[in-house]
This record gives structure tokens, C-alpha cells and sequence, in this order.
């Protein structure tokens, strides 16, 4: 099944799609981006107690999350493959969609790789989706609006 026809069958909730290394894998109905920030290095002058210097550190590791979302397979594959066998990054790309299905944001991350995936509570008497949420930590990030 194509990822557009896993889309036509869900409901326009689902306007975060996921690219693997440039092929649509999954989409979500959220996505918290990364948060990236800075260590802060403080540095006390001799003779000056007024203040302290701060200087710029190293960049935290950025994390970002996808909940609630549908997979053709490829995703969940490669997160159980990288938390129980061999470590490898990849280039995921978000891309924000349109009541339409057309791309109105892009961001790009890459050197990225699970650092948590959570399953659904299934039950029953409710359809769940298949993968509840995933948490990623990434290297670089680029963000596109698209006009």
C-alpha cells in the first residue's frame, strides 16, 4: 500500500507525514520539533564580583516526537532494528500537510535516531493506532515553509 492511499483511508487528522531517508513511511497527528539548545559556560573574573562571564558551550542533543500515527512498516522496522540490533542513523523529514495533502512546512532532520517508541494500549472494543509515540534524537536540523 502507497502512502497516499494509507492517507486517502485515515482521516485528514493525520497532516504530519514522515519521510525515511526520502521515501513516505508514516504520519501522525503530532509533532513536538526539537528544542535545541546551548550549555552555558560560567566564568568568574578575578577582581570583578559583580558579575559573572557566560559564555557559549556545547549544543545540547535536540529531541523531537511523533504521536499517534500510522506506519506502512518500514518505520517501526527500522526503530525495533535500531534499539535491538545495530545502531543507524537516518535522515527523517516531517512535512506539514494542507487540507488539500500538499506540503506547507518541511523540516529536515538529520543524523536521527529512536530513542523511545511506545506502542498503543489495544483493546478490543477501540480502533488504536499503531504506533502511539516515538521520540527521536537528531544531529542537524532545517526548517522550509513552502509558499
Amino acid at each position: 500500500m502507497t502512502m497516499q492511499q494509507l492517507l486517502a483511508q485515515t482521516n485528514t487528522a493525520f497532516c504530519f507525514v514522515v519521510k525515511l531517508n526520502g521515501e513516505k513511511v508514516a504520519a501522525f497527528t503530532e509533532c513536538t520539533l526539537p528544542v535545541i539548545d546551548w550549555e552555558i559556560e560560567e566564568v568568574k573574573e578575578g577582581g570583578l564580583n559583580t558579575s559573572i562571564h557566560q559564555l557559549p558551550g556545547r549544543r545540547k542533543a535536540a529531541r523531537f516526537t511523533l504521536k499517534n500515527g500510522v506506519s506502512r512498516g518500514e518505520l517501526v522496522a527500522w526503530c525495533i532494528k535500531v534499539m535491538t540490533e545495530r545502531f543507524e542513523r537516518k535522515t527523517l523529514t516531517v512535512e506539514l500537510l494542507d487540507a488539500h495533502l500538499k506540503p506547507v512546512a518541511v523540516w529536515e532532520m538529520r543524523d536521527a535516531y529512536p530513542i523511545k517508541w511506545t506502542g498503543p494500549q489495544l483493546r478490543s472494543d477501540a480502533s488504536a493506532v499503531a504506533i502511539q509515540t516515538i521520540e527521536f534524537a537528531c544531529g542537524e536540523m532545517t526548517a522550509e515553509t513552502l509558499t
